[in-house]
């Protein structure tokens, strides 16, 4: 998979990058490539048929061909989910999001769900909850508790070479957000805010941040919780 980076910068709701004409091309060239590759790999359900399906789907986003793409994403994410392999899985409802299709927005929460849940890279999981920050309006709680369950992933899984800059960006993330939720402008006014949207304690907010996620994703669940909590390690 493309190595990504996340970018609070990118909140933002209207424009998107455009494709060069030749970086255009190029992706297209790269992408008939790849399409050939897949075409001559002899398992259709192996593991890393579902991550080179998610390079396809990622350029297909890039060039537009959402639907395709989502196709695409769709079924890498039934394969990944089969063989466990739960960032991948979370890699396919990210993809999933982007391709901008009816169920996208079910696609993100069940991402996040898995992210949460397993212990998946930090970063990608941060990048989904900024998705989520993305699509809520200036005054909801919910862009507030997804930003401050960032803090609680990276503070709990992140890397020692890399947590203090994963936490360098959901601070900024979650001041972000409660500027624009209660146009909080200083730290005080900050440790106010938090105490009052009541965003200490992991087992008041996450349990806010499960509800977040059913109203995403209603009842069109791809998988059963239940059965997936049985196979979290003891």
């Amino acid at each position: 998979m493309t190595q990504k980076t996340i970018n609070i910068t990118k909140l933002v709701k209207d424009g998107k990058d455009g494709l060069t004409a030749d970086e255009r091309t190029g992706m297209k060239r790269y992408l008939a490539e790849k399409l050939q590759e897949l075409s001559e790999m002899e398992s259709a359900a192996s593991l890393p048929r579902a991550q080179l399906q998610l390079d396809v789907a990622e350029m297909l986003n890039a060039l537009e061909r959402k639907k395709e793409a989502w196709e695409i994403a769709r079924e890498a994410f039934e394969i990944a989910l089969r063989h466990e392999a739960w960032q991948d899985a979370v890699e396919a409802c990210n993809v999933l999001y982007q391709a901008e299709q009816a169920d996208s927005i079910a696609a993100l929460g069940m991402g996040i769900w898995l992210a949460v849940t397993f212990p998946v890279d930090p970063e990608l999981t941060v990048a989904l909850l900024i998705h989520v920050v993305d699509e809520t309006p200036d005054n909801s709680d919910g862009a507030a508790v997804a930003a401050i369950t960032g803090r609680y992933v990276v503070d709990l899984r992140a890397d020692d070479d890399k947590h203090e800059s994963q936490s360098f960006l959901v601070n900024n993330l979650i001041a972000m957000v409660a500027k624009r939720h209660s146009k909080v402008q200083d730290q005080d006014a900050l440790d106010r805010w938090l105490d009052k949207m009541e965003l200490r304690d992991p087992q008041v907010f996450l349990p806010r941040m499960a509800k977040v996620l059913n109203a995403m994703v209603g009842n069109k669940w791809w998988f059963d919780r239940d059965v997936l909590r049985g196979k979290l390690p003891e």
